[in-house]
């Protein structure tokens, strides 16, 4: 009672008032941390189940603390996590808080993240880390201030230690798009098992099993977060693995091969590509035969001048990789970790003692001769699993993206005579890049005339493509397809159904696609940006630009590593923007002027 009516009459009760007003602040933050590591654990859960895209979750509370509602991102072009918290929460939003383990990242001119907030009556918005790549950083949290909410970013707003380690579960749960934003390599974890003794292998090369059951579901769980699985060709002639997830759907990584000599069997698990993709990277002129015999297979083969793990990685990162797992053999797995592209180590230990002077380690020759020349494995994390050890920690700290992050009271000069989209050449691929709107994956669903007044809708134009390879065909399989493309959740699941579809049972694809597929890829497009009006803008302000899909692997509908390809969807913009502009009678030109 005195400490309401005596105001810092006295020393200590000065020190009691704030000593009170700190409690309420250590409690505040405790609730925030807590509800954030809930956000940052529910946008685990999509990690893998379509890849590559971004980890989201939401969670809201009452002003009461009570949780009402909780959602996380399925994959791109699916409902927001935030919309399903929302749809969850109801009337129990009003007056609310959000959290969001990261900034949304509407990157197609759809703000449903932040409009679904908005529109619910969210009072404050708690965000664990602003959206990673650059030109997406900032645009929720200035759309959610000028709407009058309340936004705090962990680190900026609100600082103390329970809080930053609740931030780290954010950083950690999207380290694969915090790497892509911050460097040219995706994020890749070592994986291994060993012995107490610390060999991977008997001195035969035996290998089966060190670890327990209960581990190798832990490593089927580790693929199915990977967009990709390597191997060395060790591994491959030695033990013959599949490299699958196991986890009866969803995602599956490709599997890929580092091998210079491809000195590889012809019989191996890893050639049946039936149900997932494996790539096969060699050195420039290694055996042609053996290449065309893997190509003849459906094995994507692919040359490097010299085999450096720097420099494939460089690759796989422009094909838009995000995580990678390394389960290779001691040698590759130095070669890696000398390169600097190894972010992450998990090793699983078995109680196990096998010895042998020349039995195999996790980690071959690092050049290193004194201790002190060790590389410190930071942040390490324990846990038992069955009669096994798991040990975690990184190489490489996750990138903190604070001091990139420019003061909320900075202004920039804007030179209005300069267009934001004018370049000689526009690259897109993926998504979340600047122009990323312009990929056939973006999440913009489409909807279609099917005749007799009807109309179809589509949830992309990936979707479209997919499923009209199998139209027509008289099949109940076929008609089946497309009626499980349709309903894909999202256009990398669209793309996986079609493609594997079209791998095993090439007979349901209708006879004449190769002649029709950039007909139909076209009439898709110009749906799509005929239905968005500021895609269609976007469209039209490149003008006096050359639009190629960077895409270093499809050399029919993107450029190729080295401008070797075809580029028909960069083609197909193209002519697109012409029509718009009325610079050619485009909607009466044959598309065989496009071959």
């Amino acid at each position: 009672m005195a400490l309401s009516l005596r105001i810092c009459s006295s020393p200590l009760i000065c020190k009691a008032t704030l000593t009170s007003a700190n409690n309420k602040g250590s409690n505040h933050h405790t609730q925030d941390a807590a509800f954030i590591r809930r956000a940052a654990d529910l946008a685990d859960m999509s990690a893998g189940r379509t890849s590559p895209h971004p980890n989201f979750g939401c969670v809201i509370v009452t002003s009461a603390g009570k949780v009402s509602g909780e959602g996380y991102l399925y994959a791109q072009g699916t409902s927001p996590a935030e919309v399903q918290a929302v749809v969850t929460a109801g009337e129990n939003c009003r007056g609310a808080t959000a959290y969001l383990n990261m900034e949304p990242g509407d990157c197609h001119g759809d703000y449903t993240a932040v409009s679904a907030l908005v529109q619910a009556g969210i009072r404050r918005v708690v965000i664990g880390i602003r959206h990673p790549l650059r030109h997406l950083r900032g645009t929720a949290i200035r759309g959610l201030r000028s709407q009058g909410i309340e936004v705090n970013v962990l680190g900026e707003d609100l600082q103390s230690k329970v809080l930053e380690d609740a931030r780290k579960s954010c950083l950690l749960v999207n380290a694969p798009l915090i790497h892509r934003a911050c460097s040219r390599v995706p994020f890749s974890v070592l994986k291994y098992a060993m012995t107490l003794d610390g060999k991977i292998a008997a001195t035969s090369g035996h290998a089966a099993w060190i670890s327990s059951k209960l581990s190798r579901t832990r490593v089927f769980e580790l693929r199915g977060k990977s967009d990709a699985v390597i191997v060395g060709g060790n591994t491959v002639r030695r033990d013959d693995p599949r490299l699958t997830a196991r986890h009866g759907g969803g995602h599956t990584p490709t599997r890929i091969v580092m091998t210079q000599s491809l000195d590889l069997p012809e019989k191996a698990n890893l050639w049946d590509v039936s149900e997932v993709s494996t790539i096969v990277i060699t050195q420039r002129g290694a055996r042609k035969s053996f290449q065309k015999y893997l190509a003849s297979k459906g094995v994507e083969v692919v040359e490097f001048d010299m085999l450096n793990p720097r420099e494939v990685m460089e690759y796989f990162h422009d094909r838009g990789y995000l995580s990678i797992l390394w389960e290779c053999g001691g040698t590759l797995a130095a070669s890696a970790i000398s390169s600097g592209v190894i972010h992450k180590v998990v090793a699983f230990v078995a109680p196990k003692i096998i010895g042998g002077r020349n039995a195999p380690s996790p980690v071959g020759d690092l050049g290193m001769v004194e201790m002190t020349q060790a590389l410190n494995v930071i942040d390490v994390c324990y846990e038992q699993i069955g009669p096994d050890m798991l040990i975690s920690g990184f190489l490489q700290p996750i990138p903190d993206l604070l001091p990139v992050i420019p003061s909320e009271d900075a202004t920039f000069a804007i030179d209005p005579t300069v267009n934001p989209y004018e370049s000689d050449i526009i690259f897109f691929y993926k998504t979340w890049d600047p122009y990323g709107s312009f990929s056939n994956f973006s999440p913009h669903p489409i909807r279609m005339a099917i005749g007799n007044g009807d109309y179809a809708t589509w949830l992309s134009v990936e979707h479209y493509y997919q499923a009209h390879k199998f139209k027509g065909v008289d099949n109940p399989l076929s008609r089946d397809c497309i009626e499980k493309i349709r309903a894909s959740k999202s256009p990398e699941e669209a793309a996986r159904i079609g493609r594997s579809m079209q791998r095993q049972h090439p007979d349901l694809v209708r006879g004449d696609w190769e002649n029709v597929k950039i007909e139909v890829m076209y009439t898709a497009l110009k749906c799509k940006f005929s239905m968005y009006p500021y895609l269609k803008s976007m469209l039209l302000s490149t003008v006096g630009s050359v639009l190629v899909e960077a895409s270093p692997h499809d050399l029919f509908w993107g450029g190729g590593r080295e401008g070797e390809g075809l580029n028909y969807l960069g083609r197909l913009l193209m002519h697109l923007r012409s029509e718009f502009l009325g610079e050619s009678s485009a909607s009466d030109q044959s598309f065989v002027t496009l071959q």
